[in-house]
Protein backbone atom coordinates (compact mmCIF):
# COMPACT_ATOMS: atom_id res chain seq x y z
CA UNK A 1 0.00 0.00 0.00
CA UNK A 2 1.39 3.37 -0.96
CA UNK A 3 -0.17 6.36 0.81
CA UNK A 4 0.76 8.59 -2.13
CA UNK A 5 -1.62 6.70 -4.44
CA UNK A 6 -4.43 8.99 -5.46
CA UNK A 7 -2.69 12.09 -4.12
CA UNK A 8 -1.91 14.79 -6.61
CA UNK A 9 0.77 17.27 -5.58
CA UNK A 10 3.75 18.96 -7.21
CA UNK A 11 6.79 16.74 -6.98
CA UNK A 12 4.80 13.49 -6.72
CA UNK A 13 6.73 12.09 -9.67
CA UNK A 14 10.04 12.89 -7.95
CA UNK A 15 8.82 11.12 -4.80
CA UNK A 16 7.86 8.10 -6.86
CA UNK A 17 11.27 8.03 -8.58
CA UNK A 18 13.07 8.38 -5.24
CA UNK A 19 11.06 5.66 -3.47
CA UNK A 20 11.41 3.32 -6.45
CA UNK A 21 15.19 3.78 -6.30
CA UNK A 22 15.16 3.48 -2.50
CA UNK A 23 13.25 0.18 -2.53
CA UNK A 24 15.39 -1.18 -5.37
CA UNK A 25 18.42 -0.65 -3.11
CA UNK A 26 16.66 -1.39 0.18
CA UNK A 27 19.33 -3.79 1.45
CA UNK A 28 22.11 -1.25 0.91
CA UNK A 29 20.08 1.61 2.41
CA UNK A 30 19.15 -0.45 5.47
CA UNK A 31 22.71 -1.76 5.90
CA UNK A 32 24.08 1.79 5.72
CA UNK A 33 21.65 2.99 8.38
CA UNK A 34 22.44 -0.04 10.57
CA UNK A 35 26.21 0.50 10.31
CA UNK A 36 25.93 4.21 11.05
CA UNK A 37 23.75 3.52 14.08
CA UNK A 38 25.80 0.59 15.32
CA UNK A 39 28.72 3.02 15.65
CA UNK A 40 26.61 4.72 18.29
CA UNK A 41 27.13 1.75 20.62
CA UNK A 42 30.68 3.03 21.20
CA UNK A 43 29.25 6.42 22.08
CA UNK A 44 26.60 4.90 24.36
CA UNK A 45 29.29 2.97 26.25
CA UNK A 46 31.27 6.17 26.78
CA UNK A 47 28.09 8.00 27.74
CA UNK A 48 27.24 5.38 30.36
CA UNK A 49 30.72 4.74 31.72
CA UNK A 50 31.83 8.34 31.83
CA UNK A 51 29.10 10.98 31.54
CA UNK A 52 26.27 9.24 33.44
CA UNK A 53 28.67 7.78 35.99
CA UNK A 54 30.29 11.19 36.51
CA UNK A 55 26.93 12.90 36.96
CA UNK A 56 25.61 10.22 39.36
CA UNK A 57 28.71 9.40 41.41
CA UNK A 58 31.17 12.19 40.73
CA UNK A 59 33.59 9.74 39.10
CA UNK A 60 33.79 8.83 35.44
CA UNK A 61 35.22 5.46 34.41
CA UNK A 62 36.02 6.07 30.75
CA UNK A 63 37.32 9.62 30.43
CA UNK A 64 38.59 10.52 27.02
CA UNK A 65 40.84 13.48 26.37
CA UNK A 66 42.54 15.06 23.41
CA UNK A 67 42.12 13.26 20.13
CA UNK A 68 40.02 10.47 21.73
CA UNK A 69 37.49 12.98 23.05
CA UNK A 70 37.36 14.57 19.61
CA UNK A 71 36.83 11.15 17.97
CA UNK A 72 33.98 10.22 20.33
CA UNK A 73 32.31 13.53 19.45
CA UNK A 74 32.74 12.72 15.75
CA UNK A 75 31.14 9.32 16.33
CA UNK A 76 28.26 11.09 18.05
CA UNK A 77 27.84 13.45 15.10
CA UNK A 78 27.71 10.42 12.77
CA UNK A 79 24.28 10.25 14.32
CA UNK A 80 23.12 12.97 11.91
CA UNK A 81 23.46 10.87 8.74
CA UNK A 82 22.25 7.86 10.76
CA UNK A 83 19.08 9.73 11.79
CA UNK A 84 18.43 10.74 8.18
CA UNK A 85 19.12 7.25 6.76
CA UNK A 86 17.04 5.54 9.44
CA UNK A 87 14.20 8.05 9.14
CA UNK A 88 13.93 7.04 5.48
CA UNK A 89 13.47 3.40 6.55
CA UNK A 90 10.55 4.34 8.77
CA UNK A 91 9.05 6.82 6.30
CA UNK A 92 9.12 3.93 3.84
CA UNK A 93 7.33 1.81 6.43
CA UNK A 94 4.64 4.49 6.77
CA UNK A 95 4.34 4.70 2.97
CA UNK A 96 3.97 0.92 2.82
CA UNK A 97 1.16 0.80 5.38
CA UNK A 98 3.14 -0.04 8.54
CA UNK A 99 1.99 3.29 9.92
CA UNK A 100 2.06 2.71 13.69
CA UNK A 101 5.46 0.99 13.62
CA UNK A 102 6.91 3.62 11.29
CA UNK A 103 5.63 6.58 13.32
CA UNK A 104 6.81 5.11 16.64
CA UNK A 105 10.34 4.55 15.34
CA UNK A 106 10.36 7.94 13.60
CA UNK A 107 9.60 9.48 17.00
CA UNK A 108 12.34 7.45 18.74
CA UNK A 109 14.94 8.29 16.13
CA UNK A 110 14.13 11.95 15.68
CA UNK A 111 14.10 12.60 19.43
CA UNK A 112 17.89 12.34 19.02
CA UNK A 113 18.00 15.95 17.81
CA UNK A 114 17.51 17.15 21.41
CA UNK A 115 20.42 14.97 22.50
CA UNK A 116 22.61 16.42 19.73
CA UNK A 117 21.73 19.91 20.92
CA UNK A 118 22.80 18.94 24.44
CA UNK A 119 26.06 17.26 23.36
CA UNK A 120 26.93 20.34 21.30
CA UNK A 121 26.30 22.58 24.28
CA UNK A 122 27.94 20.40 26.92
CA UNK A 123 31.01 19.15 25.09
CA UNK A 124 31.74 20.71 21.73
CA UNK A 125 31.29 24.32 22.75
CA UNK A 126 33.21 23.74 26.00
CA UNK A 127 35.93 21.93 24.01
CA UNK A 128 36.21 25.00 21.80
CA UNK A 129 36.21 27.31 24.81
CA UNK A 130 32.85 28.85 23.95
CA UNK A 131 30.14 29.29 26.57
CA UNK A 132 27.10 27.21 25.63
CA UNK A 133 23.48 28.03 26.14
CA UNK A 134 23.50 26.11 29.40
CA UNK A 135 20.74 23.53 29.24
CA UNK A 136 19.17 23.19 32.71
CA UNK A 137 20.17 20.06 34.63
CA UNK A 138 16.83 18.25 34.29
CA UNK A 139 16.86 18.77 30.51
CA UNK A 140 20.42 17.42 30.37
CA UNK A 141 19.12 14.23 32.01
CA UNK A 142 16.28 14.11 29.49
CA UNK A 143 18.82 14.50 26.68
CA UNK A 144 20.95 11.71 28.18
CA UNK A 145 17.94 9.44 28.43
CA UNK A 146 16.87 10.22 24.89
CA UNK A 147 20.18 8.93 23.58
CA UNK A 148 19.26 5.44 24.77
CA UNK A 149 16.07 5.54 22.65
CA UNK A 150 18.26 4.68 19.68
CA UNK A 151 18.79 1.14 21.05
CA UNK A 152 15.45 -0.19 19.72
CA UNK A 153 16.21 1.46 16.37
CA UNK A 154 19.66 -0.17 16.22
CA UNK A 155 18.09 -3.54 17.03
CA UNK A 156 15.31 -3.08 14.47
CA UNK A 157 17.64 -2.07 11.63
CA UNK A 158 20.01 -4.97 12.38
CA UNK A 159 17.04 -7.38 12.59
CA UNK A 160 15.92 -6.36 9.09
CA UNK A 161 19.25 -7.15 7.41
CA UNK A 162 19.10 -10.98 7.36
CA UNK A 163 15.59 -10.92 5.87
CA UNK A 164 16.63 -8.39 3.22
CA UNK A 165 19.80 -10.36 2.46
CA UNK A 166 17.77 -13.54 2.04
CA UNK A 167 15.40 -11.77 -0.37
CA UNK A 168 18.39 -10.41 -2.27
CA UNK A 169 20.03 -13.85 -2.54
CA UNK A 170 16.80 -15.45 -3.71
CA UNK A 171 16.45 -12.93 -6.57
Amino acid sequence: MDILVGMNFPGRKLFKIFWTWYNKHLFFNTALAAVLFTLQLVHLYWLSAHVVSLKLTGAGHFELTGVWEFLILLVDYMEIPAIIATSLIYLNDVRSGRILHGLLYLFLINSQWLHLFWITDEYVLNYLGVEGVGIPGFLAWVALGIDYLELPVIYDTLKRLPKLLQKRVLK
